[in-house]
């Protein structure tokens, strides 16, 4: 086998040993076995194109044009010609499954299923790996920079499992990876002839092992580097979640201190949260009023909506003031009673946002949160969050009659311009059916009773916590049609009806007020994660209603159907949490897998997991992916980086003894050999300075002004090896760089971002690590020999 077949081989090992990170993440496992076979194919079509030979552009086109077609093979072989080759049909249907697949992704926690959709994502996924790697590490000789797209996948991966990709993963990819190195070096080496290396032998001494070659010293370099990978984390006390970490260590990051809150949807996994078995708490607190059944405690509004999800919009953050300003639409005529809630949270609880009472006018807590004015929410920064934290709060407890909110004015154009906007993507049927219902009513107090009653009492709608939340402009039309579902469907449906008749509306996340407790608190747990609209009336403010049946507890100040009554009977408050499960809309929350998760790992946040699974991203947080991007974008620029560190160094001040003239002067000329090697013209070591010169001018087609530029170097280089006294000669360093500019001008697009992203000249890397071991081994073993060595006495 040719050295370049061996390579591409590995190429492909290394590609599919580092998918294996990817296991974790989706179920069955059994999608790497094709993915291994279509590598297989899409690496034999490169070796055929090579040994044609065609261009290294054409045959990376080859390569790219057959992956498409065994996509289109095994995903849209009814939707292409032939079977094989893929037409505008094609293209839609691979759109459709990667859409698919990323709705999959945000509905399921891992492993997710293998739908054809994710099927799709994580294979094509491998085959576009697989392709760069080959490109880079075979058809344009560069192993060491085809370490990178390996290392996106495998941090990719790493970051979206649970608890990371595991140390089993991470050695299949260093290992192939290293391999990939190590052949792409004896391919390398081989071109030059057969090389000799290892400890000095005694006149006479015979070499038991033959030769030693450097590649030898290059694998125990790569298993001394894996070995130190795995574990100094484990050695060193202050790398918590490094790679043999298991636990998670949380996704909420706060705001790092900017001046906005971005508009992250907080509706990640309630539908779970209703389902689990176990009803784990989340938060603690007492207070002074008796009416705990209204006391709500909410993390955030959802005002937000573009037809297919409600989120929060983004807003601007500011300190938290000591006491905060007024409600906004309340006015001195709205009965209300100050209260005080001492709330403590779970030490496992990480939320991003802070439970309270609403309407809250002051916040007692210590740690780093920044306040949003609109939604009068507090916010974590630089990282905090709700782990353990004890907190009180004064709030409001408002209490309007219905006659206030019957006699309620219209709101200002600024608040109905925002909270009464509709996108026209909303289906008809929702606005049909809110002013069928709310028919006969004479103000919006009337209509937003009778859709709650609707929703709550006489619309014959069911609580089942098992139904999909969904996604589109058609999910809200589907849920009125099939009349089931829990509080993320209700909670929708009536803050959009209510928008249709032109009542500003938005939807409030958070918690019921819990269970009592023996001592007198209450305790708050995963099932009472609950979601309900708010509706605007001015001069009452941002006012609760509750249309999901079962759930919390129904106003009083709806308990009417006449707005001069102002009371009516008890409310009947149902308390999410019950001892046993029921048939009715179950509020136990589920042991998924990202449950488990969220209650094992002390950075998962269960009450950030408030909301439907259909949300607007492939996963349920872009944090980890984020993190993970920034990262490999950091390992992409570091070949760029050494490069220009190594520049400065070179083309930096010096001293004026003749050691100093001589280092400066070399690495002026090793600085103009290597830019040209980073455009393609590669070092000739064996060649004198002038003859070297004379190639680079030639090959790089360089200017007259550049052409002396290295002329002049390579001068000053034999000055420096041959004179006695070698003198500084003024102006190396803008000589080379001119040879640089030269390069730079002359060379085409594609060039230029080769050697300003991947110089070739950066494989020195590598050849210094070598050298500086077997530098070491060599004086080992000279030593070893000295200690051990004893002449023989035959000849005595």
């Amino acid at each position: 086998m040719s050295g370049r077949a061996r390579l591409a081989l590995w190429a492909a090992a290394a590609t599919l040993m580092t998918s294996s990170a990817l296991l974790p993440l989706v179920s069955p496992s059994t999608w790497i076995f094709q993915a291994a076979f279509l590598l297989a194919v899409q690496t034999g079509v490169g070796a055929l194109t090579r040994r044609v030979p065609l261009a290294r552009p054409l045959t990376v086109a080859v390569q790219a044009l057959a992956t498409l077609m065994l996509l289109t093979l095994v995903f849209a072989r009814q939707q292409a010609l032939a079977g094989i080759v893929p037409g505008p049909e094609a293209f839609q249907h691979f759109s459709a499954l990667l859409q698919a697949g990323a709705d999959d992704i945000g509905r399921y926690s891992i492993p997710a299923p293998l739908s054809d959709g994710i099927r799709l994502m994580v294979i094509g996924g491998v085959l576009v790996i697989g392709l760069v790697v080959d490109t880079l590490a075979v058809t344009y000789r560069s192993a060491a920079p085809a370490g990178l797209p390996l290392l996106a996948l495998y941090s990719v991966a790493a970051g979206l499992s649970d608890g990371g990709a595991g140390w089993l993963c991470f050695l299949l990819a260093a290992v192939g990876y290293l391999m990939l190195l190590l052949t792409e070096s004896r391919d390398r080496l081989s071109q030059w002839g057969r090389v000799f290396g290892g400890a000095a032998r005694a006149p006479g001494q015979e070499s038991a092992s033959g030769v030693v070659a450097p590649v030898r010293f290059g694998r125990r370099i790569g298993a001394v580097a894996v070995v130190v990978a795995l574990f100094v984390p484990l050695v060193l006390p202050g790398l918590d979640g490094g790679l043999l970490d298991g636990a998670g260590r949380g996704i909420g990051n706060g705001t790092g201190g900017g001046g906005t809150i971005a508009a992250v949807n907080p509706l990640v996994s309630l539908r779970d949260s209703l389902n689990v078995d176990e009803d784990r708490t989340v938060l603690t607190y007492r207070t002074d009023t008796a009416d705990t059944q209204n006391l709500y405690l909410r993390i955030v509004s959802l005002d937000d909506f573009d037809g297919t999800a409600w989120k929060p919009a983004q807003r601007h953050i500011v300190d938290v003031p000591k006491t905060f300003p007024a409600p906004v639409g309340l006015d001195g005529q709205v009965k209300r009673a100050a209260i005080r809630t001492r709330i403590a949270a779970a030490d496992w609880y990480a939320q991003d946002w802070l439970p309270m009472p609403y309407p809250a006018s002051k916040v007692d807590i210590k740690g780093s949160w920044r306040y949003e004015p609109v939604g009068r929410t507090l916010v974590g920064d630089h990282g905090q969050n709700t782990r353990g934290v004890r907190y009180e709060v004064t709030s409001l407890m408002v209490e309007p009659t219905a006659q206030q909110l019957a006699g309620a004015p219209e709101a200002s154009p600024a608040i109905r311009r925002e909270y009464t906007q509709v996108p026209r993507s909303l289906p008809a049927v929702v606005a049909k059916t809110a002013r069928k219902v709310t028919a006969g009513s004479a103000n919006h107090y009337e209509q937003a009773v009778k859709l709650q009653d609707y929703f709550a009492v006489s619309g014959d709608f069911r609580y089942n916590t098992q139904v999909q939340a969904g996604s589109g402009s058609a999910a809200i039309a589907n849920f009125l049609k099939e009349k089931e579902g829990f509080c993320v469907h209700f909670s929708f449906a009536m803050a959009s009806m209510a928008r249709t008749l032109g009542i500003p509306a938005r939807v409030a996340v958070g918690f019921t007020s819990g269970t009592p407790q023996a001592d007198g608190s209450m305790a708050v747990g995963l099932r009472d994660a609950h979601a309900w609209p708010e509706l605007y009336f001015e001069g009452v403010g941002w006012t609760r209603f509750e249309p999901t049946p079962s759930r919390g507890s129904v106003p009083l100040y709806t308990q009417t159907n006449t707005p001069g009554e102002v009371e009516s009977a008890a409310p009947k408050p149902t308390f999410s949490t019950s001892a046993a499960p029921s048939a009715e809309p179950s509020a136990s929350e589920s042991c998924s897998p990202q449950l488990r998760r969220l209650a094992a790992c002390p950075g998962q946040s269960a009450a950030a997991a408030l909301g439907p699974e259909d949300d607007d991203g492939p996963w349920t947080t872009f944090l980890v992916p984020t993190l993970a991007g920034l990262l490999v974008l950091g390992v992409l620029l570091l070949p760029m980086m050494w490069r220009m560190r190594v520049r400065a160094v070179r083309l930096g001040g010096h001293g004026r003894t003749e050691a100093d003239v001589a280092a400066y002067t070399l690495g002026a000329w090793s600085e103009v050999t290597d830019t040209a090697w980073d455009y393609g013209i590669g070092p000739a070591e064996s060649q004198t300075p002038r003859k070297a010169a004379e190639r680079i001018v030639g090959l790089g087609k360089l200017d007259p002004e550049a052409a002396a530029a290295v002329h002049r170097l390579a001068a000053a280089v034999e000055l420096v090896l041959y004179a006695p006294h070698p003198r500084p000669m003024a102006g190396l360093a803008n000589d080379a760089r001119r040879v640089g500019e030269s390069f730079w001008t002359s060379a085409s697009g594609p060039a230029r971002l080769r050697a300003l992203f991947l110089p070739r000249s950066a494989v020195r890397v590598i050849w210094m690590a070598s050298a500086a071991w077997t530098a070491l081994r060599t004086r080992l073993s000279v030593r070893r020999q000295a200690l051990f060595h004893r002449p023989s006495r035959q000849n005595s």
